[in-house]
């Protein structure tokens, strides 16, 4: 099916200037959406309109009955070089050097600044549908709070990663901190890559566990995401949506828990056509057709 775009091009007006918030959505195929960071000048780095319009499209294609699976790339040379600290940190400076605001009032306003892009990641997190995000060339800071929202991280063999918020003066606060090591289970090297923010390739990536596989290049990453968002959006909704709820559950709760939570969630979703059907495709060698969820 030929990619046709369904808009999600954003325009932002600030007070100094006008902001193009470039996030590029398209049907790549059934049931297949696929998500590109589009601002290629800007080498894919976020402003707090990207993670609006992040969160927004994240939500809605939760949402969305005619989507099951999701790709995220980035468009040109880089997929993601962080957070654009001219115009990212501007709004941060101004807050810091206006003497008419007291410490408390400043902090209100900064928490807010740092509560749009953690929900713009978080809604990634929360989407009910599978991300997976392919990975190119730089994915830097930001980049890397993106992809550990993601399910599935897959990576062309020139891409590079760097945790970099200690060289430019702060804790990481958007996401890293708190998923990678949930994603990894390497605290001695997630704490070496923290604090030391030095850059590290994909083969070190895949041995740390942060990706699943290399492929050759950006287009050959790009599409073998697609392909895997395709298979996964052939499967039953039900079951598919079910598994990312009770695997983000299970990996935040003890076995405990996520026993008595997958018990309650399947007592409504084992009652679903999907399962008849899928035996019944799986006894008769053919494929099984779903509704919308």
């Amino acid at each position: 099916m030929q990619s046709t775009r369904i808009g999600y091009i954003a325009r932002f007006i600030s007070t100094s200037r006008q902001r193009l918030a470039d996030i590029e959505v398209t049907e790549a195929s059934p049931y297949v959406y696929h998500v590109k960071l589009d601002k290629p000048k800007k080498r894919n780095a976020f402003i707090p309109e990207m993670w609006k319009e992040l969160r927004k499209i994240s939500k809605d294609l939760s949402a969305n009955p005619k989507c099951r699976s999701i790709v995220i790339s980035g468009e040109g040379k880089s997929f993601c070089a962080g957070i654009d600290l001219q115009e990212g940190f501007g709004e941060v400076m101004n807050l810091f050097e206006n003497d008419n605001l007291d410490a408390a009032r400043k902090g209100r306003i900064l928490r807010e600044f740092i509560r749009i892009p953690q929900d713009g990641f978080t809604a990634l997190e929360s989407c009910y549908k599978p991300i997976i995000v392919a990975v190119h060339s730089h994915c830097i800071g930001a980049g890397i709070d993106l992809i550990t929202a993601c399910d599935i991280r897959l990576a062309a063999k020139d891409a590079v990663f760097s945790i970099k918020e200690v060289d430019v003066g702060l804790a990481a606060d958007v996401g890293t901190l708190a998923r990678i090591q949930k994603v990894v289970g390497n605290d001695s090297i997630t704490r070496e890559l923290a604090l030391t923010a030095r850059n590290f390739d994909a083969e070190e990536a895949l041995r740390y566990g942060l990706i699943s596989k290399i492929y050759p290049d950006q287009a050959t990453t790009v599409a073998a995401a697609l392909e895997m968002a395709a298979a996964i959006a052939a499967k039953s909704p039900i079951a598919v949506q079910g598994t990312k709820v009770n695997l983000n559950y299970g990996r935040d709760h003890t076995v405990k828990e996520s026993l008595d939570y997958i018990l309650a969630w399947n007592m409504s979703q084992l009652n679903t056509e999907d399962l008849m059907k899928s035996a019944m495709a799986t006894m008769s060698k053919e494929k099984a057709e779903f509704n919308d969820v």
